[in-house]
């Protein structure tokens, strides 16, 4: 079963120097049909503009994994940790007991990226943070791992949840399949290009939810960039 939410229906606020499109209800968004999928509780679609971003601000257990699409962001938390992720790369945040955090756009051109927040499988752990770079060629036509739960991911950034987030780029007429389990629950949003599941065209931005569903085929109808959410149910 598949679920798609076009872009053009999900939660936004103009704030100006953030332009947030919300797949799952956030602030002063609310939809009781969409709150959380699985443990992915989060999807944020956010453009931030140069030399502007969130001032520090505090969270606590919640697994905070961040994309950058284009452009870079620069974090800065009170364990502190300093560091600046670019396009294509990531970053986690387990804020555990809790954290507080500034993150910035200080580059000359507007800043784009995902923000996922995942439920966390326990509450209380020691807060971290960590980034890392995964080369756009190492995605070619494939789904990689980014951020897991199971340490048997051993390149992926480890998060504290029932969860994966994995990324891939595929060209015009590439099919990639992604075994899923028919337990789990899957989300899916092309970050560009246009995409086809079970019969479903999904274009730049819209959200696909999944489930009851064995493994996934994922067909690109354009040059495709694709980011998926793999979690236990709650």
């Amino acid at each position: 079963m598949i679920e798609i939410r076009r872009f053009e229906t999900l939660g936004h606020a103009d704030h100006g120097w953030l332009n947030a499109r919300h797949h799952f209800s956030f602030a002063d968004y609310h939809d009781p049909r969409r709150v959380h999928w699985g443990r992915l509780r989060v999807w944020n679609d956010d453009e931030i503009a140069p030399d502007t971003g969130f001032g520090a601000h505090p969270h606590r257990d919640m697994e905070i994994v961040t994309y950058v699409r284009k452009g870079a962001i620069t974090h800065q938390d009170s364990l502190g940790n300093q560091g600046r992720t670019e396009a294509g790369d990531v970053q986690v945040m387990s804020a555990g007991t809790g954290i507080v955090h500034s993150e910035y756009n200080r580059e000359a051109e507007t800043t784009t990226l995902f923000q996922i927040w995942l439920l966390p499988d326990r509450r209380g752990d020691t807060p971290r943070w960590d980034s890392r770079r995964f080369p756009a060629g190492d995605r070619a036509n494939r789904l990689t791992v980014l951020a897991s739960g199971d340490p048997e991911d051993g390149e992926a950034l480890p998060i504290r949840s029932d969860a994966k987030i994995a990324a891939g780029t595929l060209k015009a007429g590439e099919t990639v399949t992604y075994k899923l389990g028919r337990d789990r629950l899957a989300y899916v949003v092309p970050a560009s290009g246009a995409i086809e599941i079970e019969g479903h065209r999904l274009n730049a931005r819209d959200g696909g939810a999944i489930s009851d569903t064995e493994t996934l085929s994922i067909s690109a109808l354009s040059d495709s960039e694709i980011l998926l959410v793999d979690s236990a149910p709650l």
